[in-house]
């Protein structure tokens, strides 16, 4: 299991989506998105399933965007596999998707949590968008989605 970057598991009628980089505090990298959204299409296919849970582990929901796999790369590179577009699909998941988020949730992992249609957050889960320190910007809608859902004075 260590190189499913994955984990799906049926729970009665909820699909249960567990992403599976706990050594990189699940950092989004190509591979990952493009295995996460596999499993929430296949799952939305799903006539049995009715619901949808997005998790990580106790330490880290997810971390963000993989720095070291971005390092050195060109922007044209780095959107390469079309990972804006990710956040884009998820959305188009008919199914209710429940993220549950532990620990850190930064970054791209915050876009996803916030892509999701709810969010339950255990006591230890933190929230930001740090990247705006290496100079980048949240680039996959995330500054208009935590406005939308939590309003301006909030965001």
């Amino acid at each position: 299991m260590a190189d499913t970057l994955v984990i799906q598991e049926t729970l009665g009628r909820v699909g249960l989506v567990r992403l599976n980089r706990t050594q990189a505090h699940n950092a989004l990298n190509a591979a990952l998105l493009r295995d996460l959204m596999d499993a929430l299409q296949a799952l939305d296919s799903d006539s049995a399933i009715g619901a949808v849970v997005v998790t990580g582990s106790d330490k880290a929901f997810s971390v963000g965007a993989d720095i070291k796999e971005m390092a050195g790369r060109s922007a044209p590179q780095m959107l390469e596999g079309d990972p804006i577009g990710a956040f884009d699909r998820l959305q188009s998941i008919r199914k209710p998707v429940v993220a549950a988020v532990s620990g850190w949730c930064l970054g791209g992992g915050c876009e996803l949590a916030m892509g999701c249609d709810m969010i339950i957050a255990s006591e230890s889960a933190r929230f930001g968008q740090p990247e705006i320190t290496i100079g980048v910007i949240p680039g996959a809608g995330g500054t208009q989605r935590l406005t939308r859902q939590v309003g301006k004075a909030l965001a």
